[in-house]
């Protein structure tokens, strides 16, 4: 218990509470929309903007936040430029940003590597209370936009064209859902770690779908997924000195594996429980 005693650690199951709130929400419209893979593209950008940070002597957290905006205005270009291989995109962004990024390491001095590296696999000690409160503020905004833009995005995520006819603003909602997934990245890197940060966004998404069918409920079992996962992982991270990042991804990923082997069990002993019924009929 004693680690509950340390300043870091409490700022970082504060922040862990605030992504497991989050991340259900922003993966699920992830997942629905096929746009998994666009996490781990900003995940790559926001590289860049941490060596940027690092390069001109900013807070990294505010250039990665820029950069990750101004590159979610060039996702969503790219996506309707290459609407039917909209993949290309993602391949080019990805590729762009991850080639920004090493140029700009390449130009900093040696002093910033350990910076760097903190971003890349996350780091519970980095967090500071501005990222808290930051993060705060982030998951109150997207709480809100959740509740009163659900059953537009829903219309959005499920059928475009129906949602174009209907009169939606169907650039501005996709820009402004990339931005505020680019924002929240940038924001949560420094816990979790750039290299795994999608995952963690994804997987708590991932796996209450198979727990659930309703909409809410499978953003409910997301968020207590996240919750188990995150706290579990930082305290293992804390005892072993492991990666958060890596720490929390793997425990989601047992949590995932369990839940496919659970529902495999029920759906054998139903089956069973069928064949049986009917043998002795």
């Amino acid at each position: 218990m004693e680690m509950f005693f340390h300043g870091f650690m409490q700022r970082a199951f504060q922040a862990s509470f605030l992504i497991s709130l989050i991340a259900p929400m922003l993966g699920l419209f992830l997942i629905l929309r096929r746009q998994s893979l666009m996490a781990d593209t900003l995940s790559h950008i926001s590289l860049a903007g941490v060596a940027l940070g690092l390069l001109i002597g900013v807070n990294p957290t505010w250039t990665n936040i820029l950069v990750v905006m101004v590159i979610a205005f060039v996702l969503e270009y790219l996506r309707i430029v290459y609407r039917t291989y909209s993949e290309v995109s993602i391949a080019i962004i990805m590729s762009a940003g991850l080639a920004l990024a090493l140029v700009l390491m390449s130009l900093n001095d040696g002093g910033a590597t350990l910076s760097i590296n903190q971003f890349l696999f996350g780091s519970i000690v980095t967090i500071s209370k501005q990222q808290v409160w930051i993060l705060l503020g982030l998951t109150v905004m997207i709480g809100l936009l959740y509740f009163i833009f659900r059953k537009p995005m829903y219309v959005l995520t499920f059928d475009e064209e129906t949602a174009f006819t209907a009169g939606l603003p169907i650039k501005m909602m996709s820009i402004l859902f990339n931005v505020l997934t680019g924002v929240t990245i940038a924001v949560i890197m420094p816990i979790i770690g750039a290299l795994l940060v999608s995952a963690v966004i994804v997987l708590p998404a991932a796996i209450s779908l198979r727990l659930s069918k309703s909409f809410h409920g499978v953003i409910l079992f997301g968020i207590i997924i996240a919750l188990i996962g995150t706290s579990s992982g930082l305290i293992t991270s804390y005892e072993l000195g492991t990666p958060p990042g890596a720490s929390i991804t793997l425990i989601l990923i047992i949590i995932f594996a369990f839940t496919i082997l659970l529902k495999y069990i029920m759906r054998h002993l139903k089956l069973e429980k069928l064949f049986n019924r009917s043998d002795g009929s």
